[in-house]
């Protein structure tokens, strides 16, 4: 069965802990985009920091570990169950990369 919008915000928005304000919406290519906002972090000119993935390439995934990556690099001391993955969004990155550096060699 195929989770709704509403299951799929509230998901994300346990996983991402209380730092997070969660929304997802439908883009033009109504596939889900992936909205998270850190609520302590005002970004000047911009507003609060955030994350905006849409769902071509798994836009779930890609949110998250960006909203990861933010928690453990400029919060510390938050705990949050999406920090349990963060190896796993680390080798994530590192594969981008090297794919990124293999795309540059050719």
């Amino acid at each position: 069965m195929v989770a709704s919008r509403a299951a799929r915000e509230r998901k994300a928005a346990a996983d991402a802990g209380p730092l997070a304000r969660v929304a997802i919406t439908v883009g033009d290519d109504d596939a889900f985009v992936y909205k998270l906002n850190c609520v302590r972090c005002n970004v000047p000119d911009r507003g609060y920091w955030s994350t905006y993935r849409n769902g071509a390439d798994n836009g779930y995934l890609a949110a998250m570990d960006r909203w990861i990556f933010h928690l453990h690099e400029k919060h510390r001391d938050q705990e949050a169950p999406c920090l349990t993955y963060l190896p796993a969004a680390q080798q994530r990155l590192h594969e981008r990369r090297l794919a990124q550096e293999a795309d540059q060699g050719d």
